[in-house]
């Protein structure tokens, strides 16, 4: 979830793109609508059992400047 409207989504997924640990694939991603014309964006990531959880997903993401928030929704083994 962004921190704000100001925030411009394009340069943000490139940001996060770019932050996702080594070894963790990039599917799906949409923007949904939250409230008050802020979006959120959803990304489908996808990665080896062999390497974790997802916590270290969550905190390159986190540590990302924009980035307000962090929701693993759904996890299943591949």
């Amino acid at each position: 979830m962004p921190d704000g409207l100001e925030t411009d989504l394009d340069d943000l997924l490139k940001r996060i793109k770019s932050a996702i640990p080594q070894g963790t694939d990039v599917g799906a991603v949409e923007t949904q609508p939250v409230a008050f014309g802020l979006k959120a964006i959803r990304m489908n990531l996808a990665r080896e059992e062999s390497m974790g959880g997802t916590d270290d997903i969550e905190e390159a993401i986190s540590a990302i400047e924009g980035v307000s928030q962090v929701e693993v929704e759904r996890v299943s083994r591949m």
